[in-house]
């Protein structure tokens, strides 16, 4: 039911996981200003678009959830954003929550099905190629944040 207390909890619960998994073992969960790699930008008028190269790969990820400059670009586009501040980038991931069929497993508390849903998205979640984080950890953490399951 939108706007039920326990369902956007759980959303609140779920993007803080999302962002403690892409920073994860670091405790920067809540840093909205880096990027791929580690560095940090100044200004979040707009995305900071910068290819950076760490690790084998180039990526313009960027932010709490590090997000590629095409996504923000096309969010922009769409009328979703209008800057990268913090509440830009939390509509972006949102909007991905929902685009990847992963919201009602959210807001259900369904760690598990959610991640699943959203490892071709964040590539850190627990069971995709760049993870380092458990599920068992993943849900301690959900729970830590705010979430439960129904």
């Amino acid at each position: 039911m939108p706007g039920d207390p326990v369902e956007e909890a759980n959303v609140q619960a779920f993007l803080r996981l999302i962002r403690h998994a892409e920073h994860y073992p670091d405790s920067g969960d809540d840093t909205y200003d880096v990027l791929y790699g580690g560095g940090r930008f100044g200004s979040y008028a707009t995305h900071p678009n910068r290819a950076v190269t760490r690790w084998g790969h180039t990526s313009t990820a960027a932010g709490a959830y590090q997000i590629l400059f095409g996504t923000w670009r096309d969010a922009k586009r769409r009328g979703l954003v209008n800057d990268f501040s913090p509440a830009a980038q939390d509509a972006i991931a949102r909007d991905k929550l929902r685009s990847r069929g992963a919201l009602p497993a959210v807001m259900r508390g369904d760690v598990p099905t959610a991640c699943a849903s959203l490892r071709g998205e964040w590539t850190s979640l627990p069971g995709a190629a760049q993870s380092r984080m458990s599920m068992a950890v993943a849900e301690v953490a959900f729970a830590r944040f705010g979430g439960t399951k129904r």
